[in-house]
């Protein structure tokens, strides 16, 4: 059995008030030379809302959650939360969890996939961490992406069946299933997980997103006729990135005749400011415009398959041979293994 002391909640991290939200966006993009004026744009966003993001107080009921799953579950492990861009910040949770002798650390990033935004920079970050801390710094392993695990697919499809069903009759027929991700530059969807490892033109990235997709399709009532689009790009005009953006497809579809769509966040754990604004304002919006159908599917969230997959995911480190990842019929990515 690893001798571990404390599990960790990895996150992103967003403002919780409107004089957050410039120096959030700051922390960032810090070192990518983003004009001030587009960090304005980008806060009219936050600020529709109050400036609050969602996802912090969505970690903090995901702890929560987590918390009752470790105590039925008799998981002795005290649970900790640190934030990569807004406090807390992960730099002072390990800084606090090092003070208290805390020396081995099971860690969960709120990403499912392989790229290097949602796993690489997470173990960069730690890596950094780590070596301020200097001396004694808790050592720390990542658990797993857990794109495929059946605690992640069984929300997806729970919630894709209740926006289907919100949907009326009539454009139930004919709806098209529109899984949606972050979208990335397409040089680094292609180097997600290795390319030498024979994932496909989009990488690790693209291959699981589609996995995905279709693990949860085969669950639903029928075979509803799907794909991947992506949301959410941020880089310049003339880098490509990874396509078809959700609200130019929406506009295809428009002109095909397909009379509604149903959005599923699968790119993402929790209904936090991008899919909020992306999917819930822009691409709502888009749909009232082509006069179709809209229904979004929630993320997982705190669903309780999701929080019994933290519980298990945990389990395979403590009491097995947890190390990277194994399941879905895809070759083992590069940037999956655990690092402490």
């Amino acid at each position: 059995m690893r001798p571990y002391d404390a599990f960790l909640l990895i996150s992103f991290g967003g403002p919780e008030g409107e004089d957050e939200v410039i120096p959030f966006l700051e922390n960032v993009t810090r070192g990518r030379n983003i004009p001030r004026e587009r960090l304005a744009e980008v806060g009219e966003h936050y600020f529709l809302f109050g400036g609050v993001s969602p996802i912090n107080q969505q970690c903090r009921d995901l702890l929560a959650a987590i918390t009752a799953r470790f105590d039925e579950d008799g998981i002795d492990l005290p649970i900790h939360w640190g934030n990569r861009f807004w406090a807390p910040m992960l730099t002072d949770t390990l800084a606090r969890m090092k003070e208290d002798g805390v020396r081995r650390v099971l860690a969960l990033p709120t990403s499912a996939y392989c790229n290097w935004s949602s796993r690489t920079a997470y173990l960069e970050d730690i890596d950094r961490v780590r070596a301020a801390l200097g001396e004694d710094a808790p050592e720390i392993d990542l658990i797993r992406p857990f794109h495929d695990h059946p605690g992640f697919i069984e929300p997806l499809v729970e919630h894709t069946r209740d926006a289907l069903d919100a949907l009326p009759a009539e454009q139930r027929e004919g709806v098209r299933l529109l899984f949606s991700a972050h979208s990335i530059p397409t040089a680094m969807a292609q180097e997600s997980g290795g390319p030498e490892l024979g994932f496909g033109p989009d990488g690790a990235y693209g291959a699981q997103l589609a996995r995905v997709a279709r693990l949860v399709v085969d669950r639903l009532d029928r075979e509803y006729p799907f794909e991947v689009v992506y949301q959410s790009r941020s880089g310049p005009p003339s880098q490509p990135w990874l396509e078809p953006d959700v609200n130019d497809r929406m506009e295809e579809l428009a002109e095909e005749g397909v009379p509604a769509v149903v959005v599923i966040p699968h790119g993402f754990v929790s209904d936090h400011m991008e899919v909020k604004f992306d999917l819930d304002v822009e691409a709502r919006e888009t749909a009232r415009k082509l006069g179709i159908g809209y229904e979004r599917a929630l993320s997982p969230g705190t669903h309780p398959a999701f929080v019994a997959m933290v519980s298990d995911l945990v389990r395979e480190y403590t009491e097995g041979d947890g190390a990277g990842c194994r399941g879905g019929g895809l070759p083992a990515c590069a940037q999956c293994p655990s690092r402490g």
